[in-house]
């Protein structure tokens, strides 16, 4: 790892404490409105989970087409450091929130939409800072680095999450809220990259915007390997994802409490953590698209598990299999994504996929809390993980652009 440069080991230590408080927040805030509903029948409680997602996915898919502009004219580092300052102001408004033991559920759900309006900002230019860093020929290993980084926070977030709502409801949010400030700091403190940004415009801001978004569009549908890597990930995570259901699998399948859902979430980050820890060392560099196909399977197929399990230790398991699956599809997206696309058009591509991929996952937790409601808590996760086998097996056939992919250099832009 000694080719790798400082700037990259100060951005992972920045992504470190970035993951870790999310995935927290989002746990502890899932736990949070479940207890807050103890004694409601569990289809309205479940129904409560997902409209967290719905929540936080509903201004990421109205406003990420348009603020990818933004990571692609402004300094990223900045851009993406304003976004951890309104994140720690929103684990602020929840840790005095939280203190006064409130029943109502509303400033819950508000201040999460501004969590999600907020991801829509700043997930751009996170997104693409590890490679604006990084020489072309580090980008394979340098992704896995930064895959590997979140996954670690996805394990760290939760776990402290549950700990530290065990001494106060309202504990973990003042620590998260901490956390996101030295995160911005560190991501102030960086280099300038140098990559080549989108000129700015003399012209109508709003007028601007909309070309600019429109441009990242044609992108995509000009360039059928990226259109087919995002959607396939968004159907995947809308019918394949789970975690807004944890809460409930742990209370009511598990019979375990806060640490042991902390645990169930950090289950998702050590899995994945493997098998990232292996791709830094061992960086995949041949058949990307086949092996993303596969990758997915496993993903749904490890969903299904999860819904049939009633043992801790199995459903743990399961959550590792199917995070692990994950991490794999994770790297080749992330890492094919940004290789296909110029330089000063990263932002407004990132900012699509962010929508399809990022917010998919709220919108998955949505669609996981209404399923749950209506089929119960396995009948959703079980159809879900089938949904993600049917999805693989379509694009197996549809995509031939994808499925042929050999190395991640076959996908570089021709021009820029």
């Amino acid at each position: 790892m000694s080719d790798v440069p400082n700037r990259i080991w100060a951005y992972l230590s920045s992504k470190l404490l970035d993951a870790a408080a999310t995935a927290g927040l989002v746990t502890i805030v899932g736990k949070q409105l479940w207890d807050m509903t103890e004694g409601r029948p569990d289809s309205e409680r479940l129904l409560v989970l997902g409209y967290l997602g719905l929540v936080q996915f509903i201004p990421t898919f109205v406003l990420a087409p348009f603020v990818g502009t933004i990571a692609d004219r402004f300094d990223r580092r900045l851009v993406s450091a304003t976004g951890l300052a309104m994140y720690a102001c929103l684990s602020a408004a929840l840790y005095f929130y939280v203190r006064t033991d409130p029943t109502e559920l509303l400033p819950i759900f508000a201040i999460m939409g501004v969590q999600g309006a907020t991801e829509a900002l700043q997930r751009p230019a996170s997104r693409a800072l590890p490679i604006d860093l990084s020489p072309t020929e580090l980008v394979p290993r340098v992704m896995a680095l930064n895959a590997g980084t979140f996954q670690s926070g996805s394990i760290v977030g939760p776990i402290m999450a549950g700990v530290l709502f065990t001494i106060t409801p309202a504990t973990p949010y003042l620590v998260f809220m901490v956390m996101f400030i030295v995160a911005g700091i560190s991501l102030i403190v960086l280099p300038t990259s140098g990559v080549e940004r989108l000129a700015r415009s003399d012209g109508r801001f709003g007028t601007q915007v909309l070309k600019d978004a429109v441009e990242g569009f044609r992108f995509v549908r000009a360039t059928p390997v990226l259109g087919a890597a995002i959607t396939m990930d968004f159907f995947a995570a809308f019918f394949g994802g789970l975690i807004a259901l944890l809460p409930a699998i742990a209370d009511e399948r598990l019979g375990v409490g806060a640490v042991g859902l902390g645990g169930l979430r950090a289950a998702v980050g050590i899995g994945a953590g493997l098998v990232t820890l292996v791709l830094a060392f061992w960086p995949l560099r041949r058949r990307i698209g086949p092996t993303l196909l596969v990758a997915v399977a496993i993903f749904g197929l490890g969903t299904i598990g999860v819904g049939l399990s009633t043992n801790y230790i199995v459903a743990f398991g399961f959550l590792m299999l199917t995070a692990g699956a994950d991490s794999v599809s994770v790297f080749i997206r992330t890492t094919l994504v940004p290789f296909a696309t110029p330089e000063n058009m990263r932002g407004r591509v990132l900012a699509l996929e962010n929508v399809f991929i990022g917010a998919s996952n709220e919108l998955g937790g949505y669609e996981s809390g209404v399923t749950a409601a209506w089929f119960g808590l396995v009948g959703a996760i079980v159809l879900g993980g089938s949904g993600t086998l049917i999805v693989v097996v379509a694009y197996t056939f549809i995509f031939k652009s994808l499925r042929n992919v050999d190395v991640f250099e076959d996908v570089l832009p021709t021009s820029t």
